[in-house]
């Protein structure tokens, strides 16, 4: 059986931890991302966090079902820091570039999660926020339902794409990353023109572009895509617009 989750007003009313910590969802929450950042999805346990918090293990259970459930909250938290200071502009092509970019960022910020977490449906108030936010978007921009559903879920799965294979990078040892990043340089400039045309006559471009995700440009591709097909329905509409 599930154990009782308790309201937030009364968490805030619980004496601090023996670190002087009062609880709640939040600080768990921080404290979860704080120990992906140092020790990766290993290290997300219930005796950890208990540890970092200076609290029994056993007090997790107050505040979410299980590790599962604080992986849920944590995806959810991600997404709410992407529209954190984020305002419309009113054109939309700009406003799901930046939405996409900060989204990306933000899952960056903390990559192990962005790992564990960008596969995840939380099923919470920012995720269902940001959800509508798009969908509207999409659809004040004159998209019609099908096609506004059917970009919305590209545009997130793109983002969360991306965010999980640059947060698995960026996971990776800081020695391991730098010596696949130096194959670029040490093998691909290296192929000659009679084997590998077109790598020898982009070798220095290809290189230049190693040290950077692709996802800006994938991002600038799909909404290109997005208001190409926004301009053919517009075009194939009747005069009453159906």
């Amino acid at each position: 059986m599930a154990k009782q989750m308790v309201s937030d007003s009364p968490r805030r009313r619980r004496r601090p931890t023996k670190q002087g910590v009062v609880l709640s969802e939040q600080t768990i929450i921080e404290t979860a991302l704080r120990l992906l950042r140092h020790h990766g999805s290993a290290g997300l346990s219930a005796r950890r966090l208990g540890a970092a918090l200076g609290a029994d293990p056993s007090t997790l259970y107050r505040y979410f079902h299980g590790i599962d459930d604080l992986t849920l909250a944590i995806a959810d938290e991600l997404i709410g820091r992407s529209f954190h200071g984020w305002e419309p502009t009113g054109d939309w092509w700009r406003d799901l570039y930046a939405l996409g970019i900060r989204s990306h960022a933000a899952y960056l910020d903390h990559p192990q999660a962005a790992v564990l977490s960008a596969s995840r449906v939380s099923g919470r108030a920012s995720e269902q926020s940001a959800v509508d936010t798009i969908l509207g978007i999409l659809r004040e921009a004159g998209f019609p339902d099908g096609a506004a559903v059917r970009l919305y879920r590209a545009f997130v799965d793109q983002m969360l794409a991306f965010a999980a294979l640059d947060g698995a990078e960026l996971a990776l040892p800081d020695d391991v990353r730098a010596s696949d990043r130096e194959l670029w340089r040490s093998s691909y400039t290296q192929l000659p023109a009679e084997t590998h045309p077109h790598i020898a006559a982009t070798a220095g471009l290809l290189v230049g572009l190693a040290d950077r995700s692709a996802y800006p440009d994938a991002l600038e591709l799909f909404l290109d895509g997005a208001r190409a097909l926004l301009q053919r329905l517009e075009m194939t509409r009747d005069p009453a617009g159906t």
